[in-house]
């Protein structure tokens, strides 16, 4: 441990996915005091999550109501909130022709939405306390589109656009940007043919995807004072798939 975060409090959401979770356990590692969020009931189990420096608090990203009792409660157990990563997220593969409405209502109530909602609830702390840092997890694909993904491409599109909008209207105080990271091991793809995985391969100059692992440096840099002059920016630990 570096100590890089060392009594910062950090809200990360979606912290019993792959992501959410490294991200978690690198902040815990540096020091920080961590408030993961998820789904009610969705506790990821391991040494790291039964840390003094870790609190869970269930919400759902898609109702006000739900996000603003989470936010509340965090701040009444910390008293503020200096770090969000806004990593709560859904993915899913389908025909546009296929795609129905309701499947396009709820990629963006989660991912989009989500990210709106728990920011709006957590940027009047962080105005109040004139600092704080807010890191939204996008994707490649918001930047590149992906074929079986226009509903998930056109909302992490959103989070890098809100990213850069919210990020020119709360600096220098509060510093917001984003991170879009190339295909990961989780979850959410850990089942896929292989197939699909050779022809993901084929396209990285790399040649492989990444592990959560790999991600979650980023989120300690951003969320540290090494990311000082970091504003609007997206980071992207993509294994070469997208070049700025």
């Amino acid at each position: 441990m570096s100590g890089r975060l060392v009594d910062k409090v950090c809200l990360v959401t979606g912290a019993a996915g792959g992501i959410g979770g490294a991200v978690v356990q690198a902040y815990l590692q540096e020091g920080a005091r961590v408030a993961a969020a998820d789904l009610p009931g969705r506790k990821p189990v391991g040494p790291v999550f039964d840390q003094e420096r870790l609190g869970w608090f269930g919400f759902d990203a898609t109702h006000e109501s739900s996000v603003d009792e989470m936010v509340t409660a965090v701040e009444r157990a910390h008293r503020r909130i200096d770090v969000l990563v806004n990593c709560a997220g859904i993915t899913q593969r389908r025909r546009f022709v296929d795609l129905s409405v309701a499947e396009w209502d709820r990629m963006l109530a989660v991912n989009l939405r989500g990210t709106f909602l728990v920011t709006h609830s957590v940027v009047p702390l962080m105005l109040r306390a004139r600092r704080g840092r807010i890191i939204n997890v996008a994707s490649q694909l918001g930047q590149i589109g992906g074929a079986l993904l226009t509903h998930y491409s056109a909302s992490k599109a959103g989070i890098i656009g809100f990213t850069k909008a919210l990020a020119r209207e709360l600096a220098p105080e509060i510093l917001v940007n984003a991170i879009a990271p190339g295909p990961v091991l989780t979850d959410m793809i850990r089942d896929r043919e292989t197939e699909w995985f050779d022809a993901i391969k084929a396209q990285l100059p790399m040649g492989r995807v990444g592990n959560p692992e790999e991600v979650a440096p980023t989120a300690v840099f951003l969320a540290s004072s090494d990311g000082d002059l970091y504003t609007g920016q997206t980071l992207g630990p993509n294994s070469g798939h997208v070049m700025l």
